[in-house]
């Protein structure tokens, strides 16, 4: 899976900086692992509850199930990257735990193009009826993702990275790979990368039509008083920002590694670095999608806020959305 080496590279030279930036690496990983550990385990438990009624609500609950498995993973990848791991933990990550996170970080990146193409769909042809505005179509194409991410992807490279490591100073987790298992890799990568992008195209296209459209809405409603409806508009942006933040930046650092199939870590260490800091910045995604959960659906705020209040903590937005429910039954519009 992208990169070869979930472990962390070990060529023979400048050990000392490669070492450094591993257990930088590592200590970032398990920085974000309890953050992201407890809003997932909350997201998912909020799914759990939440009836599937709408395309948006079954997007969201593969993605926070997506998310909680990049968390799970997060542990393994940062122990193994630390100098001084044992084989038996590189060897594990390598064939299991980096496998899943990054067949579920491609998944979370699938299901963010079809959360685009639902807003696309909400915003722009709020009363259509086309098939991407069917609960029945958002679950197969749901499905149609993990099928796909993990049947094609992560089971074979699983049943492929068998082999014992011949060359403990080389790339540890290719070296667990036959030939099969390297020209499978290469496939996959190459997969990855153009899902990545096509993604991109897709929420790029989504995007610049929910602008001309929410522009063209702002120009015909103009008066101050909605002002709350301008804001609702604009919350639909939010998937884009993270989008961005998150993953386009570790891609654009993945092109020299693409690219070039012979690149050398010692002569452009700088690459390696800015590497591995995008790749962490890809799993604060974890940590930013719940966020988004809450912000974007109100069936997950609700129930969000029916937990908070049950444990007896209550936050500023939980009075400000029962206030704002209660001045709708006493002023309802016509």
């Amino acid at each position: 899976m992208p990169p070869g080496n979930a472990s962390g590279p070990s060529p023979p030279c400048s050990p000392v900086g490669l070492s450094a930036v591993n257990a930088a690496f590592s200590v970032l990983l398990l920085l974000s692992f309890p953050v992201a550990l407890l809003l997932n385990a909350a997201a998912a438990w909020l799914s759990l509850r939440l009836r599937s009624t709408s395309t948006f609500v079954v997007y969201l609950k593969n993605l926070a199930a997506a998310d909680l498995l990049v968390t799970l993973a997060l542990p393994s990848m940062a122990a193994s990257a630390l100098p001084g791991a044992g084989d038996a933990l590189k060897a594990f990550t390598c064939r299991y735990s980096g496998v899943v996170f990054y067949s579920a970080l491609y998944t979370s990146i699938a299901l963010m193009g079809l959360i685009s193409l639902d807003r696309f769909f909400k915003v722009v042809r709020p009363y259509g009826r086309a098939l991407g505005q069917s609960v029945a179509f958002s679950v197969g194409a749901s499905a149609s993702v993990w099928v796909v991410m993990f049947g094609s992807t992560a089971v074979p490279t699983v049943v492929l990275t068998n082999q014992r490591p011949a060359n403990a100073t080389g790339d540890f987790c290719m070296a667990m790979k036959g030939a099969a298992g390297v020209a499978l890799h290469k496939c996959v990568v190459l997969f990855m990368e153009m899902l990545f992008w096509s993604v991109t195209v897709l929420i790029g296209f989504c995007y610049v039509c929910i602008t001309l459209k929410v522009l063209q809405s702002f120009r015909k409603s103009g008066s101050s008083n909605s002002g709350g409806k301008k804001k609702t508009k604009l919350r639909v942006f939010s998937v884009l920002l993270v989008f961005v933040v998150c993953f386009v930046p570790f891609h654009v650092m993945r092109v020299p590694f693409t690219v070039n199939a012979d690149f050398d870590l010692c002569s452009d260490m700088w690459l390696f670095v800015v590497h591995s800091l995008t790749l962490w910045l890809s799993t604060t995604n974890s940590c930013l999608d719940p966020l988004l959960y809450v912000y974007l659906s109100r069936e997950f705020r609700d129930k969000a806020v029916d937990m908070v209040k049950a444990g007896g903590v209550c936050v500023g937005f939980c009075s400000n959305e029962r206030v704002s429910q209660a001045e709708k039954v006493e002023h309802p519009t016509t």
